[in-house]
């Protein structure tokens, strides 16, 4: 069973380890492996820009690193450097990580939720926001 609430509230914890002094934008992700263990993730900027990281794939990396490859859902927050509480809004995943959640997620059940605040999250599913997404099963 997902606690959505304890993954959001994991995903806050994170984006205070993000590392971005270029975009003052601050990205945190919890990340639900089925074997229930939470891998958190955080923005990684670097002054060349390219090998800058995200807090999602962040997350995805570090799972896999360990040996994590199935997974149930992500929470993912995120906003400008001392933004108000009432200033948040919603911060959805790039393309590259949603199609990093497709080479790992089933799109029909990987949750993903989106908060504003521990108690303000939007719930969907991989395939919501990434419809007809391209995986290894398209090269069989």
């Amino acid at each position: 069973m997902i606690n959505e609430k304890l993954l959001v509230k994991k995903a806050f914890e994170a984006q205070k380890r993000s590392y971005s002094p270029y975009s003052n934008f601050n990205v945190g992700a919890a990340l639900l492996g089925t074997n229930g263990k939470i891998y958190e993730g955080c923005n990684i900027e670097n002054a060349a820009f390219t090998p800058t990281n995200c807090a999602e794939r962040t997350a995805f990396f570090k799972a896999v690193s360990e040996g994590q490859k199935e997974f149930s859902a992500i929470a993912i927050v995120g906003g400008k450097n001392g933004a108000k509480e009432d200033e948040a809004e919603y911060c959805a995943p790039c393309g590259v990580c949603r199609q990093v959640m497709m080479e790992f997620c089933n799109p029909k059940t990987f949750k993903v939720y989106l908060a504003k605040t521990e108690d303000d999250y939007i719930e969907y599913t991989l395939e919501e926001i990434l419809p007809l997404g391209f995986s290894g099963k398209n090269l069989d």
